[in-house]
């Protein structure tokens, strides 16, 4: 199979785990499309010299336009701060270069569109955007139950991201608590995508929205120890009127926080059915826990499900899997995909970013009305 040259734009932590896994091809069974990655390019020497450890990278660059006319270059694997989704985007999708984005996707709804306007210019280039957390086993479990039609009517839902890094007070500022980079989604613009890929893509989605938005922490130290403001959303709960494909109508909630307690990057998804009810936690990533019914009575059941992904590969179904095994998943997606090979379930799609992008704006003007705003994402 033909393999896929890729440059890196933005070489930091995201990049780096890409590119081990690009290393880690041989696990995999099968004839898949392989990432190559050739070329990298940041504008931090310190991020340029650890690439110099991937073997397969000869070129190196801190102007990412000079990557761009690299005619090596087929896909384009980037990462950085969301202020430059639009510019940066645009520019690699109108080079006819394939792109692996990240999130959100463009820092606002009008940067989205401006990425969109360059996809109907170049319809010919493949783009999605990166989420790995449902390529965890149990989580495809829960996937396939839902497919099956498992779960009967759908009572209700839940997703969320939680993580406990900014408990830490004395963290200095970055600039995802900064305004002019982060954007005014604040914790939703990058934790978002991670709690709504899998309902989106089961046709659960959210049709109104009430955002309850908190800015914790007002200032961190700055590059000279100097408080400086905290400009952005530490924690988000969307509490949403859900509809599924069935025309039911469910609660709905997508927790997105950076200040939540003893957590690490705990992924949690619930939906519960009358039939079954099944739920996920990276906290235990290697089950699903999942409804029997006892009589007129239900019972929690504990299924561990192992190594057993949607790409098989070389490890005995007997051990775990872990955070890396599911980036070597979506990248294998992203390329099985864009070399037109059958893929189960897919890279999160540029319209499920305008959905996402439509649920995040709604939110925030919940937040500021203080009411609940109704959206159409059908």
């Amino acid at each position: 199979m033909k393999p896929v040259r890729f440059g890196f734009i933005g070489c930091g932590l995201m990049g780096r785990e890409l590119a081990t896994a690009s290393l880690r091809w041989p696990h995999l069974l099968g004839d898949l499309p392989r990432p190559v990655i050739v070329a990298a390019c940041d504008t931090s020497e310190e991020n340029l010299n650890w690439f110099r450890k991937i073997p397969t990278v000869h070129a190196f660059y801190r102007d990412y336009r000079e990557l761009l006319q690299n005619p090596e270059i087929e896909a384009v694997y980037c990462a950085l701060p969301h202020a430059l989704h639009a510019k940066v985007y645009r520019d690699i999708i109108l080079s006819g270069k394939h792109l692996l984005g990240e999130k959100p996707f463009g820092m606002d709804l009008s940067a989205f569109e401006t990425i969109q306007s360059a996809m109907q210019q170049r319809p010919d280039v493949f783009v999605r955007c990166s989420s790995e957390f449902p390529y965890y086993p149990a989580v495809q479990q829960i996937v396939r139950w839902f497919q099956a039609g498992a779960f009967g009517q759908v009572i209700e839902a839940r997703f969320a991201i939680e993580h406990s890094s900014d408990m830490d007070l004395k963290k200095p500022i970055n600039w995802k608590r900064q305004r002019d980079k982060n954007g005014d989604y604040g914790c939703m613009g990058d934790l978002g995508i991670h709690t709504q890929h899998l309902p989106f893509r089961l046709g659960l989605l959210p049709h109104m929205v009430g955002a309850q938005l908190a800015n914790l922490v007002k200032t961190r130290p700055g590059p000279n120890g100097t408080p400086v403001p905290c400009e952005t959303w530490d924690n988000a709960i969307l509490s949403c009127e859900g509809h599924d494909q069935n025309g039911d109508v469910f609660p709905m909630v997508f927790e997105m926080k950076r200040m939540a307690p003893g957590c690490t990057n705990t992924v949690e998804y619930e939906i519960d059915g009358i039939n079954l009810s099944a739920r996920f936690t990276t906290d235990d990533p290697n089950a699903v826990y999942f409804t029997q019914s006892m009589g007129q009575k239900q019972a929690w059941t504990r299924l561990v499900v192992g190594q057993a992904p949607l790409f098989p590969v070389i490890t005995g179904g007997i051990f775990e899997f872990g955070f890396s095994d599911s980036i070597l998943q979506m990248l294998a997606a992203f390329t099985s995909e864009l070399r037109g090979l059958p893929c189960a379930f897919p890279c999160f799609t540029p319209d499920e970013a305008h959905k996402s992008h439509l649920l995040l704006t709604a939110a925030l003007q919940s937040y500021n009305e203080k009411r609940m705003v109704p959206l159409s994402l059908d």
